[in-house]
């Protein structure tokens, strides 16, 4: 491979007009073909699709009992709390009716019931709390945003003494624009970048490879989502790692390139190492994030397979242009690349070999003292990591959060105090029971289910009108992500059988509980095949057996970390003041899978940069520990700066308003942060350090049959190109 990859750069590098003109066609393509589906189809909007749960089957046999008419009216609440304590009181009533006079003049109400009236009271025993509800007809997205907003000018004008709050949504919100985190995150990148070259045009190369990229792939995410809607979260997601990555990838090639033309290489031969070189180790890390993302159809839901897919090409688009792009620049770079202290050098005949010692530096002094220090560097790191993930042993999860994504919204305070009142009446269990002689068990069915604990009220059955199906509503004291109401829907479901009925529980909440415990049963089964692919391609990769086994522990021990500090602050709120997102919920279902895809990929990509360095000083005839305190230095200063800068892009998305979006890039922050500076750093030098030579022990018979991955590029060592010369550049060295 390192032999294709250095032709593919050689190649790049001499026509590079040709290159940088392909790919702004396939961006203005791709742009085109956002503008032109866009149009037609304005008005489409992303579905979930479910996968087969009981829950699901349920509600299509309910349907089909009892066909429902189509109905696509919206609706708010406006919730009454009075500081006097009873709605009914003559001056309390009379403030409660100008509200509701109000309310029926507001754009696109149709109606509005009143709670007060003794016809259809909606009133809590104690008389503390009523509740009014406004009927909205069909909406479009501008309408429900308005409508939505006179509504809440509406809530936020009511007297105070009323305690109003308004409840439900007219339109799911979708994720805010960017905010300055983001933007801040980019900044920080690019001095990251510049530290490390001491070259600004190199760090300016480098940021702009990233940015194109994530420009490509979210036009072409953005492409396929005209055409076939998309998901917020998708875009969110390829969007954050895209830029991580395209960062990261470029920084490996261009550092190859920089050493290349202080080794005195040529341009276009120090263009075509770095690419056979650092472009396979590239081209590997790369493969295994989008393996990762793409096992993500493990979870069998339409939206986690949308947004694996979708990272996946931004991380193929960061991949090729690393390989394409990059060369091209790099050649019109040329001997800038290098800081003004290093073309000096050149300009005097002073080389870099490949094969000298590095310096005594930080990263040297690191490596030295955990390869002296083993154990107390493994016990010290597994130690941190195991305390930062406890926290995730009282981890919650949860499909959707009822009462909407912010608990100090006024929709959430209107749910909560319809829940205290009422109990779940805003999210029911739908019992449906099925027999030839349904209706004569209804009574005794009902009466079953009252005697369930957790059950506030069970609403009489509804027979179908061919007599062998029922529907009852079972409202639970709490709300549809409470274990009790989990609780109630096993009993259910476990009870002993009425014989010649069949019962099963359906609807919203009940779908919603199925498919949390679809995702947890998912998550297992998913960390099966991560840990098989992690295995199976570290021993392809370094040929040996116990170093796959330790990167894949320290993977798994990272991935705990993440968990950890994501339910510390997003579940019980500890970091309140610095988060910008709502806290206090539970973890959406969906993030421990994609932490764990993500979060595999990048840790592959660090122990690939960091152990193929030290796997190259042991295969020149080094001992263990000096080859892992010489890799160690050679490859740590670049981990460092790639890991860096994986935190504060992650970091800049982690203060988003946007709970899911900063949820993720939360925990993947967290993650790399364990995984690059502890777990590579301080447990893999640690581990090898203590293994000796029998870190890269294979056996025979297995070695003979594994395929040869030069990630190196040693093959490009027998055909040394004829491009190092006494005098080591072809162009003159400008130093300005």
């Amino acid at each position: 491979m390192s032999q294709f990859l250095s032709a593919v750069g050689r190649f790049s590098a001499r026509f590079r007009w040709v290159v940088i003109v392909a790919w702004l066609v396939i961006f203005a393509a791709l742009i085109g073909v956002f503008v032109v589906g866009s149009n037609a189809n304005s008005n489409s909007t992303a579905e979930t699709s479910i996968p087969d749960s009981p829950a699901s089957l349920a509600l299509e046999r309910m349907e089909e009992h009892f066909p429902a008419a189509d109905d696509n009216t919206a609706s708010l609440q406006l919730v009454f709390q009075p500081d006097s304590g009873d709605v009914t009181s003559d001056a309390t009533a009379s403030a409660i009716a100008e509200v509701l006079s109000e309310a029926n003049d507001l754009p696109g109400v149709q109606s509005v019931n009143d709670p007060l009236d003794p016809t259809r009271p909606y009133l809590s025993e104690d008389l503390a709390l009523a509740v009014a509800t406004l009927t909205y007809g069909e909406l479009t997205e501008d309408e429900g945003k308005d409508f939505y907003d006179a509504a809440l000018e509406l809530q936020e004008n009511a007297p105070p003494a009323l305690g109003v709050e308004l409840g439900g949504n007219l339109l799911p919100l979708g994720a805010p624009a960017p905010g300055i985190g983001e933007g801040v995150g980019v900044l920080i990148a690019f001095v990251v970048l510049a530290l490390t070259f001491s070259a600004l045009i190199a760090a300016g190369v480098n940021l702009l490879i990233a940015v194109f990229g994530v420009g490509v792939g979210l036009m072409g995410i953005l492409a396929y989502g005209s055409l076939t809607p998309i998901g917020d979260n998708t875009i969110i997601l390829a969007s954050m790692l895209g830029l991580a990555v395209g960062i990261d990838y470029s920084l490996f090639i261009l550092s190859r390139f920089r050493n290349e033309l202080r080794a005195g290489r040529t341009v276009d031969d120090a263009v075509a190492r770095a690419t056979g070189t650092a472009g396979t180790a590239v081209v590997f890390a790369g493969l295994t994030v989008i393996v990762a993302l793409v096992a993500l159809l493990v979870a069998n839901l339409s939206f986690m397979t949308e947004m694996g897919i979708a990272a996946a090409f931004a991380v193929l688009v960061a991949v090729l242009l690393a390989l394409t792009l990059l060369p091209a620049l790099m050649r019109f770079l040329g001997v800038r690349a290098l800081s003004k202290k290093q073309r000096h050098a050149l300009e005097h005949g002073e080389l870099w070999a490949e094969g000298q010692k590095q310096k005594r530096g930080i990263m040297r002094g690191w490596g030295s003292f955990v390869v002296n220090k083993p154990v107390i560097s493994l016990l010290s790191g597994v130690l941190l990591l195991v305390v930062v993930a406890l926290p995730m042993l009282s981890m919650k999860t949860a499909f959707n959060v009822p009462g909407g994504a912010d608990p100090e919204s006024t929709e959430r305070a209107a749910y909560n105090l319809i829940l205290a009142e009422f109990g779940g009446a805003q999210s029911p269990l739908i019992v449906l029971a099925e027999g030839d002689d349904v209706a004569s068990s209804t009574g005794s069915i009902e009466r079953d289910l009252a005697d369930i604990a957790g059950v506030q009220q069970v609403i009489p059955a509804e027979v179908s009108s061919d007599g062998t199906a029922a529907r009852i509503i079972v409202i639970p004291d709490g709300g549809p992500i409470d274990q009790e109401t989990k609780d109630i829907v096993h009993t259910i479901r476990d009870a002993e059988r009425i014989p010649g009925v069949t019962l099963e529980v359906t609807g919203e909440t009940a779908i919603g509980i199925d498919q949390d415990e679809q995702l947890m049963q998912a998550l297992i089964k998913y960390i099966i095949v991560i840990v098989v692919i992690s295995i199976l391609l570290l021993i392809v990769l370094f040929r040996s057996v116990l170093i796959p086994i330790v990167a894949t522990a320290g993977f798994l021990l990272s991935v705990g970390a993440s968990f950890g500090a994501s339910v510390a602050v997003f579940q019980w709120g500890w970091l309140d003041p610095l988060i910008a997102a709502p806290q206090g919920d539970p973890m959406l279902s969906l993030l421990p899978l994609l932490l764990v895809g993500v979060l595999f990929g990048l840790a592959m990509d660090y122990q690939v940069f960091l152990v193929s360095r030290i796997q190259e000083m042991h295969r020149k005839g080094m001992d263990p520990k000096p080859s892992i305190r010489e890799g160690f230095a050679r490859s740590g200063p670049v981990l460092v700066a790639a890991a860096t800068i994986m935190l504060v892009v992650f970091g800049g998305f982690a203060t988003s308003h946007f709970a899911i979006g900063a949820s993720i890039a939360f925990g993947l922050m967290v993650g790399v942060a364990a995984d690059a500076f502890i777990v590579r750093m301080v447990l893999m030098p640690a581990v090898l350090s203590l293994l000796g030579k029998s870190a890269w022990w294979i056996p025979t018979w297995l070695d003979r049959i594994l395929p040869n991955v030069d990630v190196e590029g040693h093959s490009l060592d027998s055909n040394p190109p004829a491009a190092v010369h006494a005098q080591p550049l072809r162009e003159p060295v400008r130093v300005n």
